[in-house]
């Protein structure tokens, strides 16, 4: 059965198995890669492109230049050097000549390569014991390159085992023309206008078949901006159906503990602070329930715009909760709560796992008056045990540290209570609005006044005495230190620095005559608290640790902090360790320590030239993408297989912006000129059903 047998109408649903070319065999393998049916194939789309119309031959290529060549591998091997580096080489040859490409520290590719094979090679040539080709990008055209002939642009699809991206090509192009046509304009007419972007049938021959990479990226860029304009209408469409059903507590902003609050204040909030503030009142004063993420930088003063919170909750006769991943934080939290309420004659309660009896048979007391009170917590609020009274706002700190399921917990204590979720992780705003686009989000980038810079710089292992020197000289001053690894054990399979051999190597040596702690994720519980507790109290002058710190308290005495194999962690990774020192009112340092290559020394530079946390956070989404930088995808966000949410930033706000008009003129996407859109949503999204109510 072929597509050319259904009708038009049906032949974009035709199942992946009857496509000529492909078979049982094949479509599992398409399954893996999330192709079903005809329609999921021609959406499968290249994932970069080689340009083989600009080839040259070996023979001309030049020292310095960045070339394309096509060559058949003659002979092949790894060479081992005396640092222990293994290095993939390869000698391909062309009609014109033979030059030798070098792939350092990928001895793999010796499975994956063969004498034989055609490579198309594209780097840069440097001159070592004669020519030799860096590739950044390589294409195995296996014993052949007439993907490339007549110099055409070389589409390189995400591949499988048992599936390679020739043969992903080649079924592509088999059906492409029946395909295609099959297809009906589906965006209005008006936003097709007004983006000046191409029809859906052209952009998609542009992308299958460019005649260049110009013209193949015109055709994604369409791609990109449908796929992003349904991530914006299913999540704003799930916000309104969400706001319509949570009818929630109308708080009365009566200025009476908040005004308090704002006079006793020893500092001016920030104007991040003091709009952040008011959208949070805006939420809490109005009828449906806040579902709210307030997202800001190390020290951007997320908790002050909580306690703010609070008080509007307290001073209508309900109670607050602030529930935080560890007993550390919480504590801290209630530490400083109780500062800034002491003036305004209140007094938070605090429930914790450790907790004596009589300590939680008191804080259960509180609890179950009806009266207002703050509570500060850690998962022990979710707990069957943890009663409220009239529970009317809750927040949780380091919200993706928690299960989606305690997170809904805590928010079904009371009726209907407020919800204000709290991240530490700064992401642009207009990722935030794609990543959290069922949330209300607010933004905090701006630093309060009075906080100290850290000095960071990158120090090679030449330098690794006159540091340990440096961190002495903090700690004769009487400060602490941080030293960081990225693992806790040493390995033969990584040649990697560890937390545990450079503990006893740094306690029995250089610093012998100060006390040396280690810390890392595999110690019980209480075993690391009481560790973070003896540090900040100043029982501990070195931490020696992995990054189970990287989200930690303050300790306003620790100044500096070293940090082995920076290149090792990500650049929002290094951000949040280094905003660990700089608390207090002391000088402070981050020093990267180690011999990292040009690129991760390009990469790091980030860094140290910067401390705003969204502007590394952008780095290091361009560098090392979504799925690093955040883990699994968020529940319920379609994944983005064509569009960059940072890449394209500018194409997501237009998105957005069109997917706003378009919900806020036809909420169901119901009028005629809407209806395709509405069926492609349905037929890409199975969740659009229910969200644009289409039976």
């Amino acid at each position: 059965m072929t597509p050319t047998s259904h009708p038009p109408a049906r032949v974009l649903d035709t199942p992946i198995t009857f496509l000529k070319g492909v078979g049982e065999r094949r479509a599992e393998a398409f399954r893996r890669l999330g192709v079903l049916s005809a329609r999921d194939l021609l959406f499968h789309i290249p994932h970069r492109y080689e340009d083989a119309s600009t080839v040259r031959r070996i023979v001309t290529l030049r020292v310095g230049e960045d070339a394309s060549v096509i060559g058949t591998v003659v002979s092949k091997g790894v060479l081992p050097t005396r640092k222990g580096l293994r290095i993939f080489q390869a000698v391909v040859q062309d009609e014109s000549g033979l030059i030798e490409a070098s792939w350092p520290g990928q001895p793999f590719l010796d499975r994956s390569i063969n004498k034989g094979d055609m490579l198309l090679l594209s780097g840069t040539v440097r001159f070592y014991h004669g020519r030799q080709l860096m590739p950044r990008e390589w294409v195995n055209l296996g014993a052949d390159d007439s993907g490339t002939a007549e110099g055409r642009v070389l589409a390189v699809y995400p591949a499988t085992e048992g599936l390679s991206f020739k043969q992903i090509r080649a079924v592509i192009d088999k059906h492409l023309d029946a395909l295609v046509p099959a297809l009906d304009e589906y965006l209005p007419a008006e936003l097709l206008r007004e983006t000046g972007l191409p029809g859906i049938q052209v952009a998609l021959r542009r992308v299958h078949r460019p005649t260049s990479v110009a013209e193949a990226h015109g055709g994604r860029h369409r791609l990109a901006y449908d796929e992003l304009l349904f991530v914006h209408l299913l999540q704003r469409r799930a916000n309104a159906i969400a706001r319509q059903a949570r009818q929630g507590i109308t708080f009365e902003n009566r200025r009476d503990l908040t005004s308090k609050l704002k006079a006793a204040l020893p500092w001016e909030l920030t104007g991040a602070q003091v709009r952040a503030t008011r959208e949070i009142v805006a939420d809490m004063t109005s009828p449906l329930r806040m579902h709210r993420l307030l997202q800001g930088d190390v020290g951007s003063g997320k908790t002050i715009v909580a306690l703010f919170a609070c008080c509007l909750a307290l001073e209508n006769g309900y109670q607050a909760a602030v529930m935080a991943p560890t007993e550390l934080l919480a504590e801290q939290h209630f530490r400083t709560f109780s500062a800034l309420l002491a003036p305004l004659g209140m007094e938070p309660v605090l429930v914790v796992g450790s907790m004596g009896a009589k300590a939680r048979r008191a804080a259960a007391a509180r609890l179950a008056e009806a009266g207002p009170v703050l509570v500060v917590g850690t998962h022990a609020l979710v707990q069957e045990g943890t009663q409220f009274a009239r529970l009317g706002l809750a927040i949780i700190d380091e919200q993706h540290r928690f299960g989606v399921e305690q997170r809904a917990t805590l928010g079904e204590k009371g009726a209907a209570p407020d919800i204000l979720l709290m991240s530490a992780t700064p992401i642009p705003r207009s990722l935030a609005l794609t990543l959290y686009g069922d949330l209300d989000v607010s933004v905090l980038d701006e630093r309060p006044p009075g906080r100290q810079p850290v000095t960071t710089a990158l120090r090679a292992e030449r330098a690794r005495d006159r540091v340990m020197e440096f961190v002495e000289t903090q700690l004769a001053a009487g400060r602490q230190a941080y030293l960081v690894y990225p693992i806790i054990e040493e390995s033969d399979k990584v040649a990697l620095k560890a937390a545990t051999t450079a503990f006893e190597a740094l306690a029995a040596g250089p610093f012998a005559h100060r006390r040396v702690a280690l810390l890392h994720g595999r110690l019980a519980t209480e075993e690391k608290d009481a560790i973070m507790r003896s540090f900040r109290d100043g029982g501990i002058d070195l931490l020696v640790s992995t990054t189970v710190i990287e989200v930690g308290i303050d300790v306003p005495n620790a100044t500096v902090m070293v940090i082995e194999h920076p290149e090792r962690f990500g650049l929002s990774q290094l951000h949040q360790l280094r905003g660990r020192v700089g608390r207090g009112a002391e000088e402070s340092f981050c020093i990267l320590l180690g011999d990292v290559g040009p690129e991760s020394r390009e990469r790091l530079r980030h860094v140290i030239e910067t401390e705003d946390g969204f502007e590394i956070a952008r780095a290091d989404l361009r560098l090392r993408g979504m799925g690093d930088l955040f883990g699994k995808q968020q529940s319920g966000l379609p994944v983005f297989k064509i569009a960059d949410p940072v890449r394209d930033e500018e194409l997501s706000e237009l998105a957005r912006a069109a997917a706003e008009r378009l919900l806020h003129a036809d909420p169901t996407l119901s009028t005629p000129s809407n209806r395709a859109l509405q069926r492609m949503l349905t037929a890409r999204y199975g969740r659009a059903l229910e969200l644009f109510r289409v039976g």
